[in-house]
């Protein structure tokens, strides 16, 4: 006799389709706003720029 391990994809509801991919949005998210994509947004704080002295 097998017995199965875990639910089944015909325990998937409707509500649990709707949490996932609730979850999964969080998630990118959360990762969009702790890895910014552009490279103007990675610093918020002063710029310190050198000065190349002329010859």
């Amino acid at each position: 006799m097998t017995r199965r391990i875990g639910p089944s994809l015909k325990d998937f509801t409707r509500r649990d389709v709707l949490a996932s991919s609730a979850l999964t949005a969080a998630l990118f998210v959360a990762a969009l706003l702790l890895f910014p994509a552009n490279h103007e947004t990675e610093g918020k704080g002063a710029q310190v720029t050198a000065q190349v002295p002329l010859r």
